[in-house]
């Protein structure tokens, strides 16, 4: 039976690789929606290439012109604009699979939907643990939505736990799980000492050593921000403390990620660095299909580096783990402050190592407590976001 997709967040990285993988099994499965932010002339290039039920953009100026384009070429592709209707197909009755792959906090709510509608999520938005935690898992639990991660790491360490449901039923200590060991590249700044980082250029920043990820995702790796919000999304998604999880710099990305067992045991996931391996894992699971990743040469690799993170020289990695054990909403706090801040570097408004400043001050000075509703989440997010636009305006 071929199964329908929804894919929040098509024209970027993952959703593009996503559309890889699924071309190759067009008798598995159908592309069903695909969303996107802005991009109408990408998103209309993969209409004609997949030709989806609908095609939605958040900004209507954008759908517009989608729909005019589409019309003009005679494509019967339904466009849809406006955050309404990403929430619509997220949920759609017709959609058996939804990959939630759109970047930061815009893609909280529309995952949302896709889990209150009891929907097998492909989850690649690691914002919307990191914002919304446990009442994120909360919904995950009433409504029966099935949770696989995407992300390199956490399918990894899925793959390697021996009960493969997430952290709705992981018992670590009935299972005999230690600790995790989240995998870290490092980024393109591993060897910089401090007065190097503070010269740091955006167009450094976003050309990441083994990964192919947008700017925002390479910036945060390059601040090892993104392995502050993998460790915060894997606390939630496996059920475990942050003192269980641990981070090691792996520069090579070939280990994605380990679990270490109390008998001494290391179980470690290992293939090359492409998304496609793991979005074809969870696509699939619990069977395997081909992903169109190269395979894994063994008699090529000499080396397989494994070290501490500096969290002097990436102090990301620390404020994360220092939100995490914080509770109430100070990851929500940490991860909008950083949303703000990594699109000022990016615009040249800021230094590389300002970014952590502005995170810091915003868990210093924004009260985070615990949130009954998404909506009060979000009044924090906004007025974290506001704070840290007031920062860097004094700046400019």
């Amino acid at each position: 039976m071929v199964q329908r997709v929804t894919i929040l967040g098509s024209t970027g990285s993952i959703g593009v690789q996503t559309l890889d993988v699924l071309a190759l099994h067009p008798e598995l499965y159908q592309p069903y929606a695909l969303v996107a932010f802005t991009r109408w002339q990408a998103l209309a290039e993969q209409c004609v290439r997949f030709n989806p039920r609908y095609a939605v953009l958040r900004d209507e100026s954008a759908a517009e012109a989608l729909r005019n384009h589409l019309s003009a070429i005679g494509s019967n592709v339904e466009v849809l604009g406006g955050d309404a209707a990403l929430d619509q197909v997220a949920a759609d009755d017709q959609t058996d699979v939804v990959v939630a792959a759109i970047v930061g906090a815009a893609g909280v709510l529309p995952t949302l939907a896709a889990v209150n509608a009891g929907k097998r999520i492909l989850l690649a938005n690691k914002e919307a643990l990191v914002v919304t935690g446990q009442l994120f898992i909360d919904a995950v639990a009433k409504s029966g939505a099935q949770l696989i991660p995407l992300d390199s790491e956490h399918n990894a360490i899925f793959q390697c736990l021996p009960q493969h449901a997430g952290a709705q039923s992981l018992n670590s200590s009935a299972a005999g799980v230690r600790k995790i060991l989240l995998t870290a590249s490092g980024g393109p700044f591993r060897t910089l000492d401090a007065d190097a980082l503070r010269k740091v250029t955006p167009a450094q920043a976003v050309r990441h050593p083994n990964w192919d990820m947008g700017p925002k995702i390479s910036v945060d790796s390059a601040t090892l921000m993104n392995k502050g919000l993998e460790l915060i999304e894997a606390s939630w998604l496996f059920a475990m403390p942050s003192k269980q999880i641990e981070v090691v710099v792996h520069p090579q990305s070939v280990v994605h990620s380990m679990v270490e067992y109390e008998d001494g045991s290391v179980l470690a996931q290992m293939g090359t660095p492409d998304m496609r391996t793991p979005i074809a894992c969870a696509l699939s699971w619990p069977n395997r299909i081909s992903s169109g990743a190269p395979k894994l040469d063994f008699t090529a690799m000499t080396d397989l580096q494994f070290e501490l993170p500096d969290l002097q020289r990436f102090p990301c990695l620390r404020l994360a783990r220092e939100a995490l054990e914080a509770g109430g909403t100070a990851t929500a706090v940490l991860n909008a402050a950083n949303e703000i801040a990594v699109q000022a570097f990016l615009e040249e408004r800021i230094g590389f190592m300002d970014i952590a400043d502005c995170v810091a001050a915003a868990l210093e000075n924004i009260h985070a407590p615990d949130c009954k509703t998404v909506d009060e989440v979000l009044e924090v997010d906004a007025e974290t976001r506001r704070f840290v636009a007031a920062r860097v305006n004094k700046t400019d």
